[in-house]
Order: C-alpha cells, then structure tokens, then sequence
C-alpha cells in the first residue's frame, strides 16, 4: 500500500501536516480500539519491538475474531499441535474481535518488528478489507503461509423439492428475489459463494434476497421454520445435521467430494464451478528480518506436518492447501481481486 502525500504546498516545510491523511487516522483509530480491545486478553504479554532468539520458546497467535469462531477454531488447533510438538512452548491464544477481522489487524499492523506474534488471515479478512475500507492490509504485514481451507455447502430442508443445482437454478430464474438464501454475516464467504452461483446462473447477484446469521446453527433453524429456502454454510458447521436427515445437501462448493460423504455432490460437478474457498493461513509483522520470517515459517511447516494437525484437518473437514512466498503473495491478489468483484456485484 502506498502512503499519500498529507502536505501543504502553502504550508512551513518544517511544520506538521494540518491534517492527518486518512491513512494515518485509520492506523490511530484501528490501533486505538485494538489497544482497548487487547487490554482485556489478560493472558496477552507485552514484548520487546524487536524478537531475538528462538521464536519456538514464545509465540503469541492472534485470532481476529471472538472466541468460538473460526479464526478462533484455527488458532486454537494450531496452538495445540504446536504445544504437543514442543514448537512452540508456550503458544498462547489472544482475541481481537471486529469487522471482519480488521481490527486485529489494525492492531498488527502497528508491530513493527515484533516476530514473536503471528495474526490468523483468511478469506474472511480479504472480505473485511474491503468492506470496511480498511486504511491497512495484507502489504502491511509479512506474509507467511496459506495452511488449510474448507469448502461451504448448499442445504435446503430435509422435505425440500429442490435436490440438484439444476432445481434451484431453474426456479430461481422465476422469482429471482423471492428466493429466500440464508448463511454469515453480509459479505462473507456464504454470502460471496451465493453471489457466485448466481452470476454462473446469469441472475443478478444484485436481486438475492439475504438474512444474514451468526452461524450455520441459526440457518438451519430459519430453513426448518420456513423463514428461508436455502442456506450456504461452512461444510464442518453442518455436516452432522446433513449426517442427521435433518437438512438436505444439494451441492459443496470443493473441488472433490468431501470423504464421509460421497453421496454429496459437487457444484462443479453439476455444472456449476462455484470456487470461492474459505482458506486459512498466518501473517508475520511488518518488519520482521527475513531470518525470523524463515523461522515462523518453518515452525508453521513442522506444525503443518504433524500428525496433531492431520488430526485436526479430518475432525474439522478441513483440507491442506500449504502456500508460501511469491505463490502466496499472487493467491492473495487475486484472492482480493475476485472477492471484490463479488463484493461490487451485490452492492456492498
């Protein structure tokens, strides 16, 4: 990202900018509620600017988001796997909840040097930066490595008429906007896999009719009450009421079908290559030395390859899909690219 000029032709050259530019607000705004936020994680440390050493021996992950979420899940198990490995021996979890993990990373951003502390990142935050129009982003922190992703899912009630793609797609056509679709919050991935289906579709992502809620739990309730026809969730939210009978799976957005249950077919499969994923992975700080950044690297890499962490890739449903370095870094832009595309076709 590239600082803008705040200066005054009119002004002392010697003197402060009157006004701070909007970068620069933004990184005492975010950083400020950040601060806040982070006052109440008592377990979070402070640390010396600059981290020497071993990194294994103290290792700070960042989660953005609250606890029992996600990024919250991934931080967690990766905690774990590094504790039952002795990578990192005294790996601790901290939350910095809010919009769409921006805040955490607002706070991040503001870490200059400090190796020892590594923030969770994902499509969600992708999402999050342009939604919000955030001042900061993924050039503000040292990319470190894509790691796992899951896949979301399309359901309907278990008494649902719709059992294939091609059933939803033909009658959404119809009545594009009484199609009622459920899944998270406004631009997130189940909103984004959604608009996605719709534009392969030729129906106006524009036109989709949208209740927003906190998890794949809720959805469910709305799709047995009748409040809504569909739902797109994350593929681990559900998959025991799937297993259940309690709602029906027509289609998951993977690129294979998901191992336990061969019987659900893909939307590629069906014609419809709907390939938005909800991948996770790690930053470093900025200004990290190269020699740290190796180092959080290859903690993340021995972690990766644990058998804790195939573990947690089979009980989440979770699928490996490791990146670091150049490849990371394009994934990432055209990550952005394509969610901002979507984000533009709904309105948000």
């Amino acid at each position: 990202m590239t600082n803008q000029s705040a200066s005054d032709p009119g002004a002392d050259p010697g003197s402060a900018p009157p006004n701070p530019t909007r970068r620069m607000f933004g990184r005492i705004a975010y950083g400020a509620i950040a601060v806040a936020a982070i006052g109440t994680a008592t377990t979070y440390s402070v640390r010396a600017a600059t981290a020497k050493g071993d990194l294994s021996s103290n290792l700070t992950l960042i989660a953005p988001a609250g606890a029992g979420g996600g990024w919250d899940g991934f931080a967690r198990e990766t905690q774990q796997a590094m504790r039952a490995n002795k990578l990192a021996n005294n790996a601790q979890v901290v939350n910095i909840p809010g919009a769409g993990g921006t805040i955490g990373l607002g706070k991040f951003s503001t870490m200059g040097g400090q190796a020892d502390t590594i923030l969770a990142t994902g499509t969600a935050m992708v999402g999050g930066i342009a939604l919000n129009k955030s001042p900061v982003g993924f050039d503000d922190t040292t990319l470190l490595a894509r790691v796992a992703e899951d896949y979301d899912v399309l359901i309907a009630a278990a008494d649902s008429p719709y059992d294939t793609i091609d059933d939803v797609i033909s009658a959404w056509k119809k009545d594009p906007e009484g199609f009622v679709w459920t899944g998270g919050s406004a631009g997130s991935v189940d909103h984004l896999t959604i608009a996605q289906l719709a534009l392969l579709a030729d129906i106006p992502a524009s036109s989709i009719t949208y209740i927003p809620k906190s998890g794949g739990g809720e959805a469910i309730q709305t799709l047995l009450s009748g409040t809504t026809d569909f739902a797109s969730c994350g593929f681990n939210e559900v998959s025991d009421q799937i297993e259940a009978g309690r709602v029906k799976a027509i289609g998951v957005a993977a690129p294979k079908r998901i191992a336990g249950f061969d019987d659900v077919p893909t939307m590629t499969e069906q014609g419809y290559k709907v390939t938005l994923t909800n991948w996770r992975g790690w930053l470093g700080a900025p200004g990290i030395t190269e020699d740290a950044a190796s180092q959080l690297v290859d903690i993340l890499k021995q972690t990766r390859d644990s058998a804790e962490w195939a573990d947690a890739l089979h009980r989440n449903k979770w699928t490996d899909v490791w990146l670091t370095g150049d490849e990371f870094k394009e994934f990432i832009k055209e990550d952005t690219s394509r969610i901002e595309k979507l984000l533009k076709e709904l309105g948000l």
